[in-house]
Order: C-alpha cells, then structure tokens, then sequence
C-alpha cells in the first residue's frame, strides 16, 4: 500500500480513508498506528464480503472525541481507558485488536536500517534537548563502529492528540525520572525541543525529508517508508530489533484476564528480546448501539480479523492477539446492545 506524500513540516491532516463508503461499510476513527493493518485487512475483508471500512485516520484523541460524539460507529484508539474514562465516553466496552512495535527512526548519510543502536536513557535525553549533535559521547559509546557526524539533530514529534506519543513518553517516563517530570506521559506534551507533525505518516514523512532527523512511528510505517530503523538496548540490557518476534516477547508477560476493562500497557517489559517500546492499539465502542446493525457489521469485521487476519498482521510485524485472549474479548461483545435490550451479536 503507498502512503500519501505529505509534504508540509508541521500543520496539515492525515484523513486516511481506507475505502469508500457505501450504505454497508463500517465507520471508525481514530489512532495511526494500526492504520496500516486495519487498510489490509480491509481490503481482504471488502473481497471476501463485498462490505467496507470507512476509517479516518486521524489519532486517538480525534477517534475518543467521534466515539464519544457518536458520529462513527466505533473509535480507535492506543491509548487504554480506564473503566471510569470509558463511563465518560458514555457506557462504552473496549479491546486489544493488535500488538505492535514504535520505533525510532532517523534519517543519517552511511547509517542503514538496524545498524544504530540507542538506549532509553540517551533516546530520553534526545527528546529533552540534552544530547544535540549525532557525534555526542552517549551516542558514541553505543555505536563505537559507526562514523557519525557532528550534524545537529532534529527531534521530530508528534504534534496530535496521539496514542503513539502516549505509550513512546510512558517508555521514557519509565526509563527517565527527568522525562517523567519534564515531558510526563500523555497523549499530548509540550516537547522540551523539536518539530510537531500530524500522525505516524507525518513523522515518517519529516524524518525521510530531514537530514540529521529523529523521529518515532509505528514500525510499518518505517518499513512502507523505508526508514532508518533503529535498535534499542531493553530493560533486560539485551540489543533486539523491533519485529514481530520483539514484540510478541514483550508481550509475554501481559495478564490481559486480570486487566480492568482491559486496560493494560507494555512499554518495558522485561525479558530478553523484548521490544521496550510495545503497545497494543484499541478499538471502542458504545454499549448503548446508536445504530444497531452498524455495530453488528462492525463486529463482523473485527471478529473476521481475528479469524483470518494473523498472517497480514505477522507481514507488517504486527502481532496478534492470543487466542485466549481473543475470546475474552468477543466474550465482552454481548454487552453492546439495542435499544431493545438485546446484545447485537448473532
């Protein structure tokens, strides 16, 4: 699939609609990570079954505010909500669709994909402004065959209501008592230094036009973009990649039965090749079915994905859900009903 080009620095919108919409396709909107699986499965889900996916990619805030607001039939977003959170969108259920990987990618003359290796400690003190020019000592000492050059670098951000930029600043607060008081974890931060953009395919976009540039995206972007991907040493001191593999390890240690409304995060798992910036992206949706054969198309689609959708998953370094887990999930479907009473699930 191609990304549209965009080609200003800091103000523009990512509205990415994944397929027309028709009287039978699926509304949603909301996070950027999972964009690029949610088109794939859509594309193979529109082949099988003839039905859309209308989705807007617009972030996770963007998404919270449609679901809550009711213009879509349901939001995306990777952020987890607590259960006091989902009361406030308005009686509304969530769940884990995916797992995937945010990494940092740069853009550096004779430095190839994998070849640089960051830590938490000198990736946080990047995004405070603490470390300037490639060739810094830290930056050095993790990379002691690479030439770098003295170029100064330019921390891409994400400038949006952004799920990615939640889970990226909860790693850095877990690995920097400085970034958790100074940037803090939330979708939205004031970045110490930097320039903003719209979406993972914004930073993406930025960071390949930008010389000296770091930015951090979902890794399917990096690998559709063919960006400069970077290793990260994790909390168990071991260097890893991030793929599929990475971040289903990260993923061993998530109890997802035991989390409240599912409500769970996995940056910084320990293990030894686990990916330290993992996260799982969500989808949410009213319990009260504004619109009840909306829901159940929808609910089709995403318990078709579960089925059918691994592979396309695994080709992006996706990983999917576990088996139990996915069960646990279209369990809590029943709660989304009619104004009838009755549970939209055939």
């Amino acid at each position: 699939m191609r990304f549209s080009t965009l080609l200003q620095a800091a103000a523009f919108a990512v509205v990415a609609s994944i397929a027309p919409a028709q009287a039978a396709d699926i509304s949603g909107a909301g996070a950027t990570f999972p964009y690029p699986i949610y088109a794939k499965w859509a594309e193979a889900y529109k082949k099988e079954t003839g039905n859309g996916l209308n989705y807007q990619a617009i972030g996770s805030g963007g998404g919270i505010k449609q679901i809550t607001a009711r213009t879509v039939t349901f939001g995306a977003s990777d952020i987890p909500q607590t259960p006091a959170e989902l009361e406030k969108i308005g009686n509304a259920v969530q769940w884990p669709m995916v797992m995937g990987g945010i990494v940092p990618v740069v853009n550096l003359d004779g430095v190839k994909a994998n070849e640089m290796v960051l830590d938490g400690d000198t990736l946080a003190k990047i995004y405070l402004g603490e470390v300037k020019t490639w060739d810094d000592a830290a930056i050095k000492k993790l990379n002691p065959s690479l030439k770098l050059p003295s170029t100064a670098i330019i921390v891409i951000a994400r400038s949006d209501g952004s799920g990615t930029t939640y889970n990226f600043t909860n790693y850095l607060s877990k690995v920097s008592a400085t970034a958790k008081d100074k940037i803090g974890n939330a979708a939205s931060v004031q970045w110490p230094v930097g320039l903003g953009a719209k979406g993972n395919d914004g930073v993406a976009n930025n960071v390949k036009q930008t010389k000296g540039a770091i930015g951090y995206v979902e890794t399917a972007y990096a690998k559709q973009n063919n960006l400069t991907s970077t290793k990260m040493v994790n909390k168990n001191g071991k260097t890893v990649e991030a793929n599929a593999a990475s971040v289903q390890a990260a993923a061993a240690n998530a109890d997802w039965a035991h989390a409240e409304g599912f409500n769970l995060l996995i940056t910084d798992q320990p293990g030894d090749g686990a990916w330290p910036i993992s996260a799982s992206t969500f989808i949410i949706m009213a319990k009260e079915a504004k619109d009840p054969a909306a829901s159940a198309e929808a609910l089709k689609f995403f318990a078709w994905a579960y089925k059918n959708g691994d592979k396309l998953a695994d080709e992006l370094d996706y990983v999917a859900m576990p088996a139990n887990v996915k069960d646990l999930v279209m369990k809590s479907w029943s709660s989304i009903k009619g104004a009838d009473g009755k549970s939209v699930v055939n």
